[in-house]
């Protein structure tokens, strides 16, 4: 393992905006607990239908705070590489230290992608050691609670996600057995009528198809649930554009991410083309990559994913400019307990929270990796009153679903 403590920063070496409490002349005592720092930063990779990447923020107040990064290979590295610029940092400094993160990794990519995920799963993580320090819920610390409960809206999936009755047939299960009144179906997949995939055209046919699925699954779910549908960046603009011309007679509550997630101005076009709602911003990262989508107004609901975007604060900070423009937040979310509470979190403290996307519903033991219950009761996830995110990490069910080859992190 490489001792990132003794690699080189180059950028401290001439030009950089160093945001540390020794840079910036931070030394007044704060009193008590308030004084508490950091000591030390651990991560560990959990096997679920995604590969979790939870992490934890250890003080010298005995107090640990646990967060999650979005999924996926490489943020556990890059965390490595930030813990030296947090240890013996207070974690009550969360804006200033979410800063000196991005600006610490400025050179290393900071402005977008793993990096920026990293720092969110830090970011999580401080506000849960905050709220404990301070004896209060997270959602205290962004903005107080607008609501004791949010809406959970349920990702779904069939064996044979290509046929319109099985998909119908699972939502209504889901609706009635379930109690969930707001679930999700991806609309990107095989017709069997696709000449050449890598194109992102879309041939009548292939149109015809996507229409005969929204069709069986609104009729059977009726008004008992809102729709949406995930289209993962698949098609031209042209081709989104005449889909969603087609779904116009249905009860769609969104039609997500139809277009490619870089060029801004066709997602704009597609979104002014249409009455069917556009929803977009899970593959967007920061409030710099969501406010180029909110200003020209190129979305009707905006859907970051909080562990990616840049945390709790910073979807906040996106919240608020997504009210600017009267849109609402519909925060894409495939996380673990963590992530998920975190974004609950942040959607009870917003006015604009339209729903928290839940991804794990065939998953058996997503709650065991916590010790609370029942997080998620007829489509709604109620916002705890205990400090912190409020959860507690099952360290013996963490330790059962590890990827191979993982390291179970420290105890509180």
């Amino acid at each position: 393992m490489v001792d990132y403590a003794k690699l080189r920063d180059p950028n401290a070496e001439y030009t950089m905006r160093d945001l540390s409490a020794e840079t910036m002349g931070i030394t007044n005592e704060r009193g008590g607990v308030r004084d508490a720092e950091i000591t030390d930063v651990q991560t560990t990779m959990v096997d679920g239908n995604y590969p979790w990447i939870l992490v934890r923020v250890y003080t010298d107040a005995g107090v640990v705070g646990t967060g999650e990064s979005y999924w996926g290979g490489g943020d556990d590295a890059i965390i490595e590489r930030m813990k030296p610029f947090l240890v013996g940092e207070n974690p009550l400094d969360i804006d200033r230290l979410y800063e000196h993160l991005v600006q610490k990794m400025s050179g290393e990519g900071s402005v977008s992608g793993k990096v920026i995920s990293a720092i969110s799963g830090i970011e999580i993580a401080l506000h849960d050691v905050a709220g404990k320090l301070l004896d209060v819920p997270a959602y205290q610390l962004v903005g107080g609670k607008y609501r004791d409960e949010v809406r959970i809206y349920c990702d779904l999936h069939t064996e044979n996600e290509a046929d319109p009755e099985a998909c119908a047939e699972e939502g209504v299960r889901v609706v009635e057995d379930l109690g969930y009144d707001a679930i999700k179906f991806d609309l990107d997949v095989p017709s069997g009528h696709e000449k050449d995939r890598a194109n992102r055209h879309l041939r009548n046919p292939e149109i015809d198809h996507k229409v005969e699925i929204v069709e069986a699954v609104t009729e059977a779910v009726g008004d008992r649930a809102d729709v949406a549908f995930d289209c993962h960046w698949s098609f031209t603009g042209g081709s989104a554009k005449r889909l969603a011309r087609e779904l116009e007679d249905y009860d769609v509550w969104w039609l997500e991410d139809p277009v490619p997630p870089e060029n801004h101005e066709v997602q704009k076009k597609v979104t002014d083309s249409t009455t069917t709602p556009i929803a977009v911003g899970e593959n967007v990262y920061r409030k710099f990559g969501q406010l180029s989508l909110l200003q020209p107004q190129a979305v009707d609901i905006i859907a970051p994913d909080l562990p990616r975007v840049g945390g709790m604060r910073e979807t906040r900070k996106i919240a608020d400019l997504a009210d600017m423009y009267y849109i609402p937040v519909a925060m894409h979310n495939v996380s673990s307990p963590i992530g998920t509470m975190a974004s609950a979190q942040v959607g009870a403290a917003i006015p604009n929270s339209l729903a928290v996307e839940y991804h794990s519903y065939e998953l058996g033991w997503w709650e065991d990796l916590v010790e609370e219950d029942n997080l998620i009761e007829d489509g709604r996830m109620e916002i705890p009153e205990k400090p912190g995110l409020g959860l507690t990490l099952d360290l013996d069910a963490v330790g059962e679903h590890m990827v191979e080859g993982e390291t179970l992190f420290d105890e509180a």
